[in-house]
């Protein structure tokens, strides 16, 4: 690792460690191992079931099944009438009498609230020795939760192999699967090979609805998931996975959430041979989030529709513990990503989430979040490499369509040096269609790009529009071609900082961070905005008290003299006039007139360069208080244009300046002429083009340099005394 980006590692770490605790709680799960791939997707079996199940109240059956198709309808009743002389009354009773591979399980419509498996855990169950979550549950063994399969679930399937459960309804709805808050997930497949989940619903739990555990093969097919605490559809360290023609809503994480897939094409570049998991024509919609994917390594997500939640999408590299990390490899294409401008933080605010789960209203719109992120983004990435995004539809956001920022790696618990800038390189966002829904309406975003500038071969397609900077690397006609792209070890300062405060977020303590505009800070009372406005009256009281010491004014007869005007106008001593010398010279009578003079007497040319540099100093000071204030605006209604002609002014002002003082003070005026060059180069590299070949942004060093320029500032300003042979000097 090269010695600097060793230095600039370090200082990331430095500062990550100031992260709050809280930034390392997410979904906890017990040591798990990664399938190794020689598992299948497995495909849907028509044959008769080997087992039914279904409730004994006929009135409620018969309902229930009115208005089916009538060829539907013959088939349930049918399938009733057996169910009634062999089956069984909950679906637990019927996965226990699974004994060989490729059975098949029939639910008939009901609600299945699976009675024997409600009752809270008793002897041993009640004392297993597992450490506790920081969500207040056990994480306990597969061979814990063999022992004790409903401490934690309402069904548990547990090393079940080629097992196909299917509701016969004419939709999801008609078969529903309700654990009422009172388990931690509704179906638990772990270790279940070859599983096929097919129409029904699973809902309302304190975690999970369905939740698929080291498998490599599984279908989740026409199911719907809603109302629980986290998460809709949970499937962890597994493989050959397929969600299709799925729906899940009002979930306070991830409506789906393909946690820690197989990382097979870890190390790899954009051609990849194959995915681990497949999610196409599914609906997530008025969750937190549409779709959650900390380290959801290697995922094709096509052909589905995340919308009226407050983050369509996300992926990250964020959460200690997860195998597969850093996130990579997930290709995005042909979505329909609109409309994710839910605000739920206002339940955490009133109170609401923190009543019972069965009290909250999640069956009214009710949604409590579980993390921190910025309502209004269309695709969230926090750390991912290798990501495609390409032909999808984004529409109607009120902030960012794509949200991209890097992870140092000591967030997920790697404390090597060499690895702190391992996130956020070489993903690809092309051939999206911004602000346009599909009937043609004009529903434009917020802006089409948030970034915070870190990693290596990132890039955008070129019409990003309205972008965060406005500069953005260009994607090749192919990966990994880029034009214009950058190569920065670390992000922006004051996304940085941002970043930082938007991370303390706690939904267990009730936190949301004041000055994060995620959690409805605006104006004045934004972060940036604050830290815009310290510095812009710093650096406006610099200016004023700089334009006010001109040293090309004439002497002041003040006692008190900043070393500025000391060192411009010293005072020379007394001489003995000479005759000869101090004869009147004759203006009229010289060749050329006045002209002349000013070009033969060095004197007068001296005082009248002072009054041409005064002059180019007081406008440079105007274009940059002018700049300042529009520094301050410019953060206020987060426009990265403003930000970049604010800084233009200031620099314009900065180089003014610094050619003055260099008459004087030549060392302070020369350096503050680079801090402006600095100043104008932080500029372009916002607002026209990335500058190349610089591991670390200009704002970086100029911000750096613009803390030792104010301090030299207040030294070359403050007053002094001269005493000479009069006494004080005037």
């Amino acid at each position: 690792m090269p010695p600097m980006r060793r230095i600039v590692a370090l200082g990331a770490l430095t500062l990550g460690l100031l992260l709050p605790a809280t930034a390392a709680l997410a979904h906890e799960e017990r040591k798990v191992t990664l399938p190794d791939g020689s598992g299948s997707v497995p495909a849907y079996r028509q044959a008769e079931p080997d087992l039914l199940v279904c409730k004994s109240d006929r009135p409620d059956f018969e309902r229930r099944i009115e208005n089916f198709p009538e060829a539907l309808k013959q088939r349930n009743i049918q399938l009733y009438e057996l169910c009634q002389q062999k089956g069984f009354r909950n679906l637990q009773e019927a996965v226990d009498k699974v004994d060989r591979p490729g059975m098949a399980i029939a639910i008939l419509p009901g609600l299945y609230l699976e009675e024997p498996s409600r009752a809270a855990p008793t002897g041993t169950c009640a004392n297993l020795p597992a450490r506790w979550s920081s969500w207040g549950y056990q994480i306990l063994s597969f061979e814990q939760q063999q022992a004790c399969p409903h401490n934690q679930n309402l069904v548990a399937i547990l090393g079940k192999k080629d097992l196909q459960i299917e509701g016969t309804g004419a939709g999801p709805l008609d078969v529903v699967i309700d654990a009422e808050y009172r388990k931690l997930n509704a179906i638990r497949a772990d270790r279940t090979n070859g599983i096929y989940f097919r129409n029904f619903t699973a809902q309302r739990t304190t975690f999970n609805s369905l939740y698929v555990l080291e498998t490599d093969g599984f279908v989740i097919d026409k199911v719907l998931t809603r109302w629980n605490d986290e998460y809709g559809f949970l499937t962890f360290a597994s493989d050959h996975g397929l969600y299709t023609d799925c729906e899940s809503y009002g979930n306070g994480d991830g409506g789906l959430y393909p946690g820690s897939a197989s990382n097979l094409n870890d190390g790899r570049g954009h051609e990849v041979p194959r995915y681990a998991i497949e999610i196409r024509r599914c609906k997530s919609h008025d969750n937190a989030l549409g779709y959650s994917g900390t380290a959801g390594d290697s995922m094709w997500v096509h052909d589905n529709e995340f919308y009226d939640n407050m983050v369509g999408a996300t992926m990250d590299s964020l959460w200690p513990d997860h195998p597969g990390l850093p996130q990579n490899h997930a290709k995005f294409e042909n979505n329909k990503i609109y409309n994710n401008n839910r605000d739920y933080y206002r339940y955490t605010r009133d109170g609401t989430c923190a009543k019972p789960p069965a009290e909250r209203g999640y069956e009214k719109g009710v949604v409590c979040p579980q993390v921190g992120v910025p309502p209004g983004t269309g695709v969230l990435v926090a750390g991912g490499n290798y990501n495609v995004f390409r032909n999808n539809r984004v529409w109607g956001h009120a902030g960012s369509a794509f949200h991209l920022f890097g992870v140092p790696a000591f967030i997920r618990g790697e404390e090597s040096l060499a690895k702190q800038a391992d996130t956020s390189n070489h993903n690809r966002y092309e051939g999206n269609v911004f602000g346009l829904s599909p009937t043609g309406e004009q529903r434009p975003n917020g802006r089409n790009v948030w970034w915070d500038g870190q990693g290596t071969g990132n890039c955008f397609q070129g019409d990003t529009g309205a972008s965060s900077p406005r500069a953005l690397p260009v994607c090749g006609a192919s990966a990994p071609g880029v034009a214009g792209g950058s190569h920065r070890w670390v992000a922006e300062p004051v996304k940085i900082l941002k970043l930082y405060l938007c991370s303390d977020f706690s939904a267990q303590d009730v936190r949301l961070p004041a000055g994060c505009d995620w959690f409805g800070a605006s104006g004045l009372g934004k972060v940036e905005t604050q830290l815009a406005l310290g510095g812009s009256l710093v650096l406006g009281l610099l200016a004023l008290l700089f334009w006010y010491r001109d040293p090309t004014r004439p002497p002041t007869t003040t006692s008190q003299k900043s070393a500025f005007e000391t060192q411009a106008l010293p005072m020379p001593p007394p001489e003995t006039p000479n005759p000869e010398e101090s004869a009147p010279a004759v203006v009229a009578d010289a060749p050329g007139g006045a002209d002349a003079r000013v070009m033969t007497d060095p004197a007068v040319a001296d005082a009248s360069g002072a009054v041409g540099v005064g002059r180019v100093l007081v406008v440079g000071t105007l274009v940059g208080v002018a700049g300042l204030v529009l520094d301050v605006v410019a953060a206020s209604v987060d426009s990265p244009l403003l930000t970049a002609v604010a800084l233009a002014g200031v620099a314009v002002w900065l180089v003014c300046l610094g050619g003055a003082a260099r008459r004087v003070r030549p060392v302070f005026g020369w350096f503050t002429v680079v801090l402006g060059v600095l100043t104008a180069a932080d500029a372009f590299d916002r607002a026209v083009h990335l500058i190349p070949l610089i591991p670390l942004g200009p704002g970086w060093v100029r911000g750096l340099l613009t803390g030792v320029w104010v301090l030299w500032a207040v030294v070359v300003l403050a007053p002094r005394r001269r005493t000479g042979e009069r006494g004080v000097v005037g």
